[in-house]
């Protein structure tokens, strides 16, 4: 019986190991970075900082300075709208 605990143990290590990385957010390939800057241009974002598609599959821009020089995190969905502006 005291063998079969730490198998269980190391098998579910294992599993969650292996899934880990599927549930890692990730960068912007090239192309989405280019898409989601030109949205961020128009409308009116003069700067930001990391740019990461979020596990609920919609993507987190941080530190996002406006025109009038305030900053936010902001979140936008597939379609890349603006879902929500979190003052920073």
């Amino acid at each position: 019986m005291r063998e079969i605990i730490p198998v269980a143990v190391l098998s579910t290590t294992l599993v969650l190991a292996t899934l880990a990385p599927a549930l890692a957010d990730r960068q912007p390939t090239p192309e989405e970075r280019t898409r989601i800057e030109a949205v961020l241009r128009q409308q009116g974002f003069t700067r930001w900082g990391d740019i990461e598609l979020e596990n609920e599959g919609h993507w987190e821009v941080d530190d996002a300075v406006a025109a009038d020089g305030r900053e936010y995190d902001l979140h936008l969905g597939a379609d890349l709208n603006v879902l929500r502006r979190d003052p920073d």
